[in-house]
């Protein structure tokens, strides 16, 4: 009986206990449930609608991100990563007290961190990477002492580091680059005992590295580029067995190496400490990091000699060791470190500029490996001949040796370098004649010959490439003519042939040029007259073409050439007088002096500021401002006799009310025909191709415009997602607010813009319609082909309207959609029937198909520019500031004219922050005190151009190497980032003359995009 009493009470104790756990655990699952539907009620935005599972219809471990533990049922994974999520971050985020991984990168949280994180006692890999919080790191972090990851990159968090690490002892990887942290690094650091990755890069940091940074024995990753951290880096540094990539570029740290610890780290792959102060000498020793792929030490104090046994460096890809004083302490004749190079296989930049080396051009450097792409040796005292061999370096894309004491002449095998894209061996004592060979090298943008003792005539062959764009032989002694195949090359921007021996005349086809910006051809001993044909040359800022034997007068044609901000015909034999159209030009400087002109000095315009032009030595010359101190012109009277008091007076009495009844009249027919336009069919849509649609159909169309069927919304008008029942074909409906002051002019223009324009890269219309709706209001609409992946916008910055998938746009895929946009702006701007305007050229007005081929839409504020014998036909005049803030060319606010080139400056900061990934009216570029994206951009290039591109371009792995997968190389996506932010640059000039022509635009970014494509095959 005792027996069976024991047994009882025992199942008794067991079933309760039991059931008391389970009543736990099910209390504790209802906290995860209620901490998961707090997270989700502080989104505003699920544009993927990724959290539709999200509700009571299953349990929550089957939500989409979560992971549960199998026993407990408690969330133990929160994976909601890429998914374009818009909100803050639910303090309720606490209560998962059993999370191990929060993983919310690539989003746009905002707000505050919240400190209630720090209740995750049990996290281990915590990553926020690329979102926006704000403030500062959470205190109460320090609390989760198993946490072996932290990811915050690229957010807006401010104030000082973290000031205790000692919680900290599993860490392994810690990333707070790009933000805004300030103060210094703390001491403390050296705790963290198991750091792998310690990235602090693009703060503000200030200070010393602390030496107990020294003591992280398996740290491998150290990214603390871009601060003000300033002093020594410590030296046990060096000695770390694990490090893999040392990045301290762009700081204040100085310093030497030491001789007989350095680079004794053996997995050592990239060491950068570019832009710095070091000083001292590179220590043979250096050769010890075996591993080496990247060194660059540009822009020191280092001095030489350099050690030549860098060839041991096997797996070296690049070498920086420019812009230092590396011709100190070196023998005047010491470069042989070049022969050990030869054994660096895998080297494809070398960077030796402005170091103040002195000695031969070693032959040597026809032995590179055929990797090598670039090569700076410009601005040395680097004497000898270019080696006959040089042709050897096939892959050669940059050969810059510019500004040395280099003599001989340019070998015949320059010509076999196919890839060749830049060539600069000006300022030089180079002789001889130019190679004809060089007409082979096809790819050929930029080459520079001047200031050397060149002879012979210029090549014929020359302008047969079709990339050449730069070209300068200015300060040579080269005879002949400028041959007529000079046109062949039409994409030049600028032709420099100052100062040499030429003769005969200026071809008179020269106006094919369209694009160039800078023509010289002063001081030569050219003839004849000024070619008229000059005005096709509407981009021309700067045209010298003194010191020659030009005679006649100034073509009339010149009034064309309104972008012209230099023009110098001095010391020449021009006469006649000076053109009337030259007062309305902006021009920085106009030259006409030593000439034989004659005639009246205009007091307007140009002529009204002596400083902005000259005309002495003109003898014959009167008038003008009294500066001038010219002679006064004679005053001829007329002769014509006064018409009588009387005659005049009737003519007045007559003529004027029937001008003011004529002009009554007129407009009372204007009135009544504008009144028939409004209610009748549209312009230009009566045609067949365009199917007829009433209100009804459209109202079927779109379910009755609901809501959900809703696409956009502008200030004129809504776009709504639509079926045609008749065809069965998805469209796109754009109704009119008729309500909004100007929507009915905008209507009108783009109607009247999209039946005269046909291209691949622009918005497709299906029909218009004007009718009545059901409540007898005005109705109207245009119907276009419907976009499957929605508007550029809605993939760089997701809003509630995005319709893409979930996947990110590729480094490819965006430099495809950025030649798309800028072919259609080229055909709305040369190739139509008349030039347009577009006037609003942004992300959320282009569109991508199923295949995200880019097509531009909105035309509401387009324009016709018609080409008049006054005017411009790039320009037309305005009644204000068109267009979107931020887009908006600077000279609209100055009540400037609308121009092309206006469309051209909206398409640079559109290429601007698709590659940056930063509205042009972010604060966060104000805060960095840069005046606009323009600014911003401007200053990181070239070196920096990683420091500014999008983060999803460039993943976190990418960027540390680790991503073996890649069909690119970092260097070669960084070379083609330059050159995307390069064109945005020249897109975006402040100054709409410094602009380039879109066409240049499309070119150098399908030379981008070549490279790109060439580097993974």
């Amino acid at each position: 009986m005792v027996f069976n009493f024991l047994q009882f009470n025992i199942l008794l104790v067991l079933v309760f206990g039991t059931s008391a756990a389970y009543v736990y655990s099910f209390l504790s699952n209802v906290t995860d449930e209620h901490a998961l539907l707090s997270f989700k009620h502080s989104i505003t935005d699920d544009p993927l609608r990724a959290l539709v599972s999200w509700n009571s219809s299953s349990q929550f471990c089957h939500w989409t991100g979560v992971t549960c533990s199998r026993r407990r049922q408690r969330v133990t994974s929160l994976n909601l990563s890429s998914l374009h999520l818009v909100g803050t971050l639910s303090p309720h985020i606490g209560n998962l007290s059993f999370l191990r991984t929060l993983y919310l990168y690539q989003n746009n949280f905002h707000g505050l961190i919240p400190n209630e994180i720090g209740r995750l006692l049990r996290l281990r890999q915590l990553n926020l990477y690329s979102n926006s919080f704000q403030g500062v790191f959470p205190v109460n972090l320090s609390q989760c002492v198993d946490i072996r990851n932290i990811s915050m990159r690229a957010n807006h968090l401010e104030g000082k580091l973290p000031a205790d690490f000692s919680s900290w002892s599993k860490l392994e990887g810690f990333d707070l680059s790009v933000n805004n942290f300030t103060r210094s690094i703390s001491p403390s650091i050296g705790n963290l005992s198991s750091l792998c990755i310690l990235s602090l890069g693009r703060n503000n940091l200030v200070g010393r590295i602390p030496f107990e940074v020294s003591h992280l024995a398996k740290l491998e990753i150290l990214e603390l580029s871009i601060n003000r951290l300033s002093g020594m880096v410590p030296l046990q540094l060096y000695n770390s067995s694990f490090l893999n990539i040392v990045s301290l570029n762009l700081n204040e740290l100085e310093g030497t190496f030491p001789t007989d610890l350095s680079f004794t780290v053996p997995k050592l792959q990239v060491f950068g400490v570019s832009k710095n102060r070091f000083s001292g000498q590179l220590p043979p020793s250096i050769v010890n990091a075996s591993n080496l792929l990247k060194l660059d030490i540009t822009g020191n104090n280092f001095i030489g000699p350099i050690p030549n046994n860098l060839g041991s460096l096997l797996n070296l890809q690049l070498l920086g060791l420019g812009q230092n004083r590396l011709g100190e302490n070196m023998q005047p004749d010491d470069l042989s470190f070049f022969s050990s190079l030869v054994n660096c296989t895998h080297l494809w930049r070398l960077g030796l500029f402005e170091s103040g080396l002195r000695g031969e051009l070693p032959k040597s450097i026809v032995n590179f490996s055929n990797a090598m792409e670039e090569m700076y040796l410009y601005d040395n005292q680097i004497y000898g001949s270019i080696p006959r061999e040089i042709g050897k370096l096939v892959n050669m894309i940059i050969l810059d040796l510019h500004k040395n004491l280099l003599t001989g002449s340019i070998p015949e095998s320059v010509g076999t370098l196919s890839k060749l894209s830049l060539l600069n061996l000006s300022e030089n004592n180079i002789s001889g004649a130019i190679p004809t060979s060089i007409c082979n090298v096809t790819q050929l943008f930029y080459l520079n010959l001047m200031n050397n003792t060149l002879q012979g005539s210029i090549p014929a062959q020359l302008f047969n490439s079709a990339t050449l764009e730069q070209f300068s032989i200015a300060y040579n002694r080269l005879t002949g003519v400028i041959p007529d195949e000079i046109v062949f090359s039409s994409h030049f921007l600028k032709l420099d042939l100052y100062q040499n021996l030429l003769t005969g005349p200026l071809p008179s086809n020269i106006g094919r040029f369209k694009q160039l910006v800078g023509l010289d051809v002063s001081y030569n001993k050219l003839t004849g007259d000024i070619p008229a044909t000059l005005d096709g040359c509407l981009m021309l800022e700067a045209l010298y073409m003194a010191g020659n034997h030009f005679q006649g007068k100034i073509p009339s044609s010149f009034k064309a050439l309104k972008n012209l901000a230099i023009l110098d015909l001095s010391n020449n034999d021009i006469s006649g007088s000076i053109p009337s159209f030259f007062d309305d030009f902006q021009m920085e400087f106009l030259n006409l002096s030593h000439n034989k002109l004659g005639g009246q000095v205009s007091k307007r315009g140009l002529f009204s500021n002596v400083s902005a032009f000259s005309i002495i030595g003109n003898l014959e010359l009167c008038g003008g401002v009294q500066a001038l101190h010219l002679s006064t012109c004679s005053v001829k009277v007329s002769r014509n006799k006064k018409k009588p008091f009387a005659l005049r007076v009737i003519l007045i009495l007559v003529l004027v009310p029937l001008g003011i009844l004529l002009a009554c009249l007129a407009f009372i027919f204007y009135r009544r025909q504008n009144s028939k336009e409004l209610n009748g069919p549209i312009p230009g849509f009566e045609d067949s191709q365009y199917p007829k649609l009433s209100y009804q159909n459209l109202l079927l169309a779109t379910n009755g415009f609901s809501a959900d069927n809703l696409l956009g919304e502008g200030r004129y008008s809504s776009v709504y997602k639509g079926v045609l029942e008749s065809v069965e074909h998805t469209v796109a409906v754009k109704v009119l607010n008729v309500e909004i002051h100007g929507a009915n002019k905008t209507f009108l223009a783009e109607c009247e813009t999209l039946r005269n324009i046909r291209h691949r890269n622009l918005i497709k219309i299906i029909t218009a319609c004007s009718s009545i709706d059901h409540k007898g209001n005005a109705f109207k609409a245009l119907v276009f082909e419907f976009m499957t992946n929605g508007s550029v916008d809605n993939w760089l910055h997701p809003s509630p309207s995005y319709q893409g998938n979930e996947r990110n746009l590729t480094l490819l895929q965006r430099l495809n959609i950025a030649i798309d946009v800028a072919l259609g702006v080229d055909y709305l701007h040369h190739h139509g029937h008349s030039s347009i305007i577009h006037s609003d050229i942004k992300p959320s007005n282009i569109l991508l198909d199923e295949n995200f081929v880019a097509h531009i839409g909105d035309f509401g504020l387009a324009r016709f520019s018609f080409a008049t014998s006054d005017a411009n036909p790039a320009h037309m005049s305005s009644t204000g500031i068109r267009g979107t803030v931020g887009y908006v060319p600077p000279e609209y606010g100055m009540c400037g004219e609308i121009s092309a080139e206006g469309d051209v400056y909206s398409y640079g900061i559109l290429l601007l922050e698709m590659f940056s990934g930063k509205r042009p009216t972010e604060s966060s570029i104000s805060m960095n005190n840069d005046k606009d994206l323009h600014d911003y951009v401007r200053k990181t290039l070239p070196q920096r151009v990683m420091d500014i591109v999008d983060p999803r371009i460039v993943p976190y792995q990418e960027e540390h190497g680790s991503n073996v997968n890649q069909p690119y190389s970092r260097a070669v996506i960084e070379v083609c980032l330059a050159s995307i932010f390069e064109v945005g640059i020249l897109c975006s000039e402040e100054n709409p003359r410094k602009r380039i022509n879109v066409s240049v635009a499309i070119r150098l970014l399908n030379v981008a995009r070549d490279k790109l494509l060439q580097s993974s095959q």
